[in-house]
């Protein structure tokens, strides 16, 4: 128990990696200098409302995943949209029509809103350490698609992901060990690896986090035929990412998210 628990610790310990946060003081510029952009090319900043739901209705899944993507690229270069947070929750105050939910880690590393360059409105966001479906995370995804209309469920998976190495080294405490069983499939998945299968093994780790993905879409279509059905009528995409938290030597060539890491209608192997 208590040789578990130090692991988690250390897991804690080394898993702090910086992020490129450029751009988020843009809100708080009366108060400080704004800090200078990290992209080649100085792009003003960008202004956004709150989607109509006509306007929200009139985007296909594809248009909902290319807005996530283009704003992931704002996040990486450093030019996030300027808002103007107390007029969005005025005009949101009457009703929400979200584009996209979207299923992440616990993770504090990763600000799910910040990092697709999304405001107030315009996603759906379920956290669970280990970014894993289960009866309520999927309740919440079929509210989210079929009754609230967002056209995308996109599962984020990290890397560096104390869950993740958790579930490989088999780590006991409380609550957490039945939460581990949970990503305990994709460990499974890899048996035959003939590497080191343990939580120190970044290789491991990676393809471990990647397989949770995958193994995650697989199971809310198995497990949901609202969506599902939602799916093969093209009315919503189910697709996933890993979030890269490397740094280059270079502080303008932060890597961003391999993104999608799995095509869209793919099932896992």
């Amino acid at each position: 128990m208590s040789k578990s628990i130090s692991k988690l610790l250390a897991w804690g310990c080394l898993g702090v990696m910086l992020i490129s946060l450029s751009g988020c003081e843009q809100g708080l510029a009366s108060e400080a200098p704004p800090k200078p952009s990290f992209s080649s090319q100085q792009v003003s900043p960008r202004t956004e409302r709150v989607l109509t739901r006509e306007e929200r209705d009139q985007l296909s899944p594809e248009d909902v995943l290319k807005s996530l993507q283009d704003g992931n690229q704002r996040f990486v270069e450093g030019t996030l949209t300027t808002r103007n947070h107390s007029k969005l929750v005025r005009d949101a105050s009457l009703g929400q029509h979200p584009k996209a939910v979207i299923l992440s880690c616990l993770d504090s590393r990763i600000p799910v809103e910040d990092v697709f360059d999304r405001g107030i409105g315009d996603i759906f966001v379920a956290r669970i350490a280990g970014n894993f479906e289960n009866t309520d995370i999927l309740g919440s995804m079929e509210f989210a698609c079929k009754l609230a209309g967002s056209k995308l469920v996109f599962v984020l998976g990290h890397e560096h992901c104390g869950a993740i190495r958790g579930a490989i080294d088999n780590a006991e405490m409380g609550h957490l060990t039945s939460l581990l069983a949970n990503i305990r499939p994709a460990v499974d998945a890899l048996k035959d690896y003939d590497g080191e299968k343990t939580g120190s093994n970044q290789k491991f780790v990676h393809m471990v986090a990647e397989k949770n993905v995958l193994l995650t879409i697989e199971r809310i279509r198995e497990r949901s035929p609202i969506l599902r059905e939602m799916e093969e009528k093209g009315e919503i995409k189910i697709v996933g990412g890993l979030y890269d938290m490397r740094e280059s030597t270079a502080r303008d060539e932060w890597l961003p998210f391999r993104f999608p890491c799995v095509n869209p209608l793919a099932a896992p192997s």
